[in-house]
């Protein structure tokens, strides 16, 4: 199967599992990623996503461009680009938007629509042997997959520019210096570390980490008068949770909270 799907202790781990491919994105992998991350956004029982890759070379290389040349010699064009509606836009969309915390663990290189399906994510653990190449003008294509939009806010118009028309691969540790890597660690330690992130955050208060992504999206495109209502609203919302009724006890009490994501 191209993607595996498993959910465990409240995170679910979507993998793709393309290795002999760079984990590129056919039809098939397109089809079932979409599927893998709607159902984890409407699991309840989920309360962190972990997405990666299969192998050690490569997360993802984005479009399966052998796929591609043949779609472009034997399809009509309308049925070619297709595939951003019905695959890349909710994809990226489930990605950022879902009402839970998502982890990538980059295993290897992420390229085009690899590297922003990372960006999609609200934290991005890289092997130190991993790294992006934002590839899409090479072949002669505008960003997708959401890069317009995540990659500014990651790291500054200026060097999103940059990266998109120059394109060229950024090591794991420039990726860090410059935003796009929460973390390096060692290749052989990222399975572990990036679990435990997941963990970590599938037993924290899953309405807050909910709040916390729509009020810093809201953000990007409002009045600091509107952010500050906005953000009313969300400690609306998260005051009305028993996770902040218990949370509240437990620090009166002086003991470690304990949250059921509700």
């Amino acid at each position: 199967m191209p993607v595996r799907y498993a959910v465990e202790a409240g995170v679910a781990t979507i993998t793709l599992n393309r290795p002999n491919a760079a984990n590129s994105l056919d039809v098939a992998t397109k089809e079932a990623l979409r599927d893998a991350v709607v159902a984890a956004a409407g699991d309840v029982s989920v309360r962190c996503v972990l997405l990666t890759g299969t192998g050690d070379k490569a997360f993802c290389a984005g479009q399966d461009l052998r796929e591609h040349v043949a779609a472009l010699r034997d399809r009509p064009l309308e049925e070619v680009w297709s595939t951003v509606p019905e695959h890349y836009i909710p994809i990226a969309q489930g990605l950022a938007t879902m009402p839970k915390p998502v982890v990538a663990a980059v295993n290897g290189v992420a390229a085009g629509a690899g590297a922003a399906l990372a960006f999609a994510c609200d934290f991005r653990v890289l092997a130190d042997t991993a790294g992006f190449n934002l590839a899409f003008t090479a072949i002669g294509l505008s960003c997708d997959t959401g890069t317009s939009w995540t990659l500014p806010r990651l790291v500054g118009h200026a060097r999103a520019v940059d990266l998109l028309m120059r394109p060229r691969t950024i090591a794991a540790e420039e990726a860090e210096r410059i935003g796009l890597a929460t973390s390096v660690v060692p290749a052989a330690d990222l399975a572990r570390e990036a679990g435990a992130l997941a963990r970590e955050l599938a037993a924290g208060p899953t309405v807050a980490y909910a709040a916390v992504r729509e009020a810093l999206a809201y953000a990007t495109h409002s009045s600091l008068g509107e952010a500050l209502e906005f953000e009313g609203a969300m400690m609306r919302r998260c005051g009305a949770t028993a996770d902040h009724a218990n949370a509240v006890a437990a620090f009166v009490a002086k003991r470690r909270p304990e949250f059921e994501g509700r």
